[in-house]
């Protein structure tokens, strides 16, 4: 296939993933999903492979080919009869955490197997222990919800969803938004059913292997620190997470040897979100414009010890390595990365996701809340932004209000908590919410004792804080751990500082 046509198929195929997403999101029924966009959609060849995927979510995306990969382990290349598309949210079966419900469709063509559409989407609950399924002291896997292998999707399937959930109505609406849009794709991929989509990934590992062997060659090391695994006081404790990465020719390895093992809490994260944290880094520095697609990761490895909190084993929980050990995972190969790429790679960002969790009768709230960007060796970070591994939007107030009985009370950048240098980092947020009625609340936040890094010189980002003012009385404020739950009243005001991200180069006074 020549140069031209061969970008004008990726280009097409791209936009069957993109209109997927589309499709997910304005049918969607839950302003997660509708509003915050927190779903991913992409294309699979025949085999599993990434073809394509939407610029979505990145922690969604690294990850989803593992649970194409589970979905064909379970039935086969064959099993999956046109029109059925299969159900599965298990870590431990190339899923991410509970939350995340992946569906995976065939596309079928005159009896020949063209390749798969597939889409994740964060489902607010999906039962467990705590409203959203993500409770900061859940122990094992089983308290954070219903946990579903790779299965058809039919009544019985749906049923254990729909019922496990304390918002059945909204999981039924959603997962039907996740069935429109796998339709979609599947009928766009048809059209492709002539094409060789095998030059599509295999461009990617030629380009893969081109970014490699202009690189230097050698070995770099970097290590951060998880703050805690949960509320308990033998789990405020700090945890490693370590990487070195080694390019050799046109070959890289990630290998995070070193890091701290697993640990009785939920901040555990599966092997296929390390991978997803490793796919996020090595693209943004070595080529931000290599195709995303399974061709591109041939000549990648990835070494995560079992065991450890970067590759979890069962029955440990894993809500929260999804949404926060993928963060610092990204960090530390970033920060390893920017030792042989100076001039590439910018300051930490905030390495949280500030995951807010708010449940009370028959509703259920789930947001990420923004901050700063690192500074950058060419321009300062930004302030206010979702950073590495998440993608997703903000909440609009109006749909907030609307849909949950809080009210947003303040919401503004929090000045001057990016870390100084020749390019500051980024702000934070300040987000103030009063509960109008009683309700429960659990956080999972990190960086609220460990600062994102500043670089080449620059000062570290300030640390996020977390606060609840009962009564709204401003006297009586008190300081909530960095992951807790919590029980509050009608008119108690939850206080949310996210944190800045870290300067870049050192300030020119």
């Amino acid at each position: 296939m020549d140069p031209a046509s061969l970008q004008v198929l990726i280009a097409r195929l791209t936009g069957v993933a993109e209109e997927m997403g589309a499709v997910l999101r304005r049918a969607a029924y839950s302003p997660n999903i509708k509003e915050r966009a927190d779903c991913s959609a992409a294309l699979f060849t025949p085999e599993g492979d990434l073809l394509v995927q939407a610029e979505h979510i990145p922690v969604h995306l690294g990850s989803m080919p593992a649970s194409v990969r589970a979905a064909i382990d379970a039935f086969g290349r064959t099993g999956v009869a046109p029109g059925q598309q299969v159900i599965l949210n298990d870590p431990f079966a190339g899923g991410t955490h509970l939350n995340d419900v992946t569906l995976v469709a065939p596309c079928w063509v005159d009896g020949r197997l063209v390749g798969w559409a597939a889409n994740r989407a964060h489902h607010a609950d999906v039962g467990g222990i705590a409203p959203g399924s993500m409770p900061p002291d859940a122990l094992e896997i089983d308290e954070e919800g219903v946990r579903i292998p790779p299965l058809l999707l039919d009544d019985d399937s749906v049923a254990m969803l729909v019922g496990a959930s304390r918002t059945p109505d909204e999981r039924r609406g959603d997962l039907d938004a996740q069935v429109g849009a796998n339709a979609i794709g599947v009928e766009r991929l048809a059209a492709f059913a002539g094409a060789s989509l095998v030059a599509v990934t295999d461009y990617g590992e030629r380009r893969m292997r081109a970014a490699l062997a202009a690189a230097p060659d050698g070995a770099w090391s970097f290590s951060d620190v998880i703050d805690s695994v949960g509320p308990r006081p033998d789990q405020q404790h700090p945890v490693d997470v370590a990487c070195t990465v080694t390019i050799d020719g046109e070959t890289i390895t990630f290998d995070f040897t070193g890091s701290g093992a697993q640990r009785p809490g939920n901040v555990n994260a599966v092997e296929a979100v390390t991978v997803s944290a490793v796919a996020f880094a090595a693209r943004s520095v070595l080529d931000p414009t290599l195709p995303a697609n399974g061709g591109a990761f041939r000549p990648v490895t990835v070494v995560a010890p079992h065991g450890s909190i970067v590759a979890a084993q069962p029955p440990a929980a894993v809500g929260a390595g999804n949404v926060e050990v993928s963060q610092r995972v990204a960090d530390v190969c970033l920060g390893a990365l920017a030792q042989a790429f100076p001039d590439r790679v910018g300051a930490a960002g905030q390495g949280t996701m500030n995951n807010t969790l708010i449940g009370g009768e028959a509703w259920v709230y789930y947001e990420t809340v923004a901050g700063g960007q690192g500074g950058r060796p060419w321009a300062p970070g930004m302030s206010g932004v979702h950073t590495a591994m998440t993608n997703t939007k903000n909440t609009p107030i109006e749909a907030f209000e609307r849909a949950y009985p809080m009210r947003v009370r303040r919401y503004r950048l929090r000045r001057a908590s990016g870390g100084e240098g020749r390019h500051p980092g980024g702000d934070g947020i300040e987000r103030d919410i009063e509960m109008l009625e009683d309700c429960t609340v659990s956080l999972i936040t990190e960086r609220r004792i460990s600062q994102p890094w500043g670089l080449a010189g620059g000062e570290p980002g300030a640390p996020g804080a977390n606060w609840l003012v009962p009564g709204s009385v401003e006297s009586r404020a008190e300081p909530l751990l960095d992951k807790c739950t919590v029980a509050v009243r009608a008119g108690d005001v939850l206080r949310m500082l996210t944190p800045g991200g870290g300067g870049w180069g050192p300030r020119a006074d």
